[in-house]
C-alpha cells in the first residue's frame, strides 16, 4: 500500500468517525424530555390542537336533503369533512382557484339549468386545473374521456382538444348531467354516476334493490365521492368556521379577457401571440385547448382565441381587489 493510499484511507476513516460524533452531538442537542411529563405535555398541547368537527344538522345537495339523521350517512360525511379540513394546503388551493374559475362555470350551469352545486363536482374531479390529464386519459376540468367528449359535441383532434376549453367542456358536462337526471331523477345519483358511470350505478341500484345513493353499497371511491363534494361545499361556503383565513389579495384573480375570432390557419402561435400583445406562454395559459404551436384549420372553422384584456397582462396581486367580470371584444 503506497503513501497516497494510506493517507486516503485514513482520511476516509476520520471523516466517518467525525460524522458519527457530529450526529451524536446533534442528537444530544435536539433531545427533549419525555413528552409525557406535565411540563412538556402542557406546553405542546397549548400550541397544537386537533379538533373534532361539529356535524351540521342540515345539509342540502342540489336542492336535495341529505339524511344526516342516519348514523352511516353522518359518519361518511364526517370523514370527508375531517379529511378536507385537515388537508389544509389542498383545500386552500381549491379556495384560491375557485375565485378564478367559478365565475366562469357558475353562469353556464345557471343558463343550462344545472344546480350550482355541481361546480364542486368539477373541483373534485380536477382540482380546477384546466390542463390536468388522468392516467386513464380523462382530460380537463370536467375530466372527459375522448369518446364521451365527442358524444357531447366537443372537438377532440391532434391540434384542437376542446376538453381543455373551460366554457365548452362545461356546456358538454351540463348536457351529460341533465341526461343523467332524466334517467335517475336524483342529483346525488347523477353525481355518483358521473364518477362510476351510468351502467354501473344502474346495475347496483337493481342488484341491491335500492332507490337512492345513500342506500347503495359502493366501492370506496364512489362511496366517498358525493360526500366529498358535499364536504368541500360546506367548507368553501363557511371557510372561517374551519380555520381557513385569507385576504382578497391571496386569491387567484379572475382576469378579464376578450375573444379574437379566427377562421384561417395560424402558422405560428408565438408570432400570433406577439402580434396580439402577449407572449406564447400566456396565450397557451388562456387557451390550453390549442394543442400545437400552429393551427391548420383546413375546413376554415371559426375558433375564438381568449386573451387577457389590456392592462391585465402582468398586473400585480397587490393591485387586485375583487373578482372582475370578463369582457368580450369581437
Amino acid at each position: 500500500m503506497n503513501l497516497y493510499t494510506s493517507l486516503k484511507n485514513s482520511s476516509i476513516i476520520l471523516i466517518i468517525l467525525g460524522g458519527f460524533y457530529l450526529a451524536a452531538q446533534l442528537f444530544n442537542y435536539s433531545k427533549i424530555d419525555d413528552p409525557t411529563t406535565e411540563h412538556i405535555g402542557s406546553e405542546y398541547m397549548s400550541k397544537y390542537n386537533v379538533y373534532a368537527l361539529k356535524t351540521p344538522g342540515n345539509i342540502m345537495f342540489a336542492g336535495e336533503q341529505v339524511p344526516l339523521e342516519r348514523w352511516d350517512v353522518k359518519e361518511s360525511f364526517d370523514r370527508e369533512l375531517l379529511v378536507n379540513t385537515y388537508w389544509q394546503s389542498q383545500t386552500l388551493l381549491f379556495i384560491k382557484r375557485a375565485n378564478r374559475y367559478f365565475p366562469i362555470i357558475e353562469p353556464i350551469l345557471k343558463e343550462q339549468g344545472v344546480p350550482d352545486d355541481f361546480k364542486y363536482l368539477a373541483l373534485i374531479e380536477s382540482g380546477l386545473v384546466p390542463t390536468i390529464k388522468s392516467p386513464a386519459g380523462a382530460v380537463g376540468i370536467w375530466q372527459f374521456m375522448q369518446g364521451t367528449a365527442k358524444d357531447y359535441g366537443l372537438e377532440v383532434e391532434t391540434e384542437v382538444d376542446e376538453r381543455y376549453n373551460i366554457e365548452k367542456s362545461t356546456i358538454a358536462a351540463c348536457k351529460y348531467l341533465k341526461q343523467s337526471y332524466e334517467k335517475y331523477g336524483s342529483w346525488t345519483l347523477v353525481a355518483a354516476s358521473y364518477n362510476a358511470g351510468r351502467r354501473f350505478v344502474s346495475e347496483q341500484l337493481k342488484k341491491q334493490d335500492a332507490g337512492s345513493y345513500f342506500d347503495l353499497l359502493l366501492g370506496d371511491e364512489t362511496g366517498r365521492y358525493v360526500f366529498r363534494i358535499m364536504a368541500i361545499k360546506r367548507i368553501m361556503e363557511n371557510p372561517a368556521d374551519f380555520g381557513f383565513l385569507f385576504r382578497d389579495s391571496d386569491l387567484y384573480p379572475n382576469i378579464p379577457t376578450y375573444k379574437v375570432k379566427i377562421t384561417t390557419n395560424v402558422e405560428d402561435f408565438a408570432v400570433f401571440a406577439k402580434e396580439n400583445g402577449v407572449n406564447y406562454k400566456l396565450l397557451k395559459h388562456f387557451n390550453p385547448w390549442l394543442r400545437k404551436a400552429y393551427l391548420t384549420n383546413k375546413y376554415k372553422k371559426e375558433y375564438e382565441i381568449t386573451l387577457p384584456a389590456k392592462g391585465y397582462i402582468n398586473f400585480a396581486f397587490s393591485e387586485y381587489k375583487n373578482p372582475i367580470d370578463s369582457v368580450s371584444v369581437k
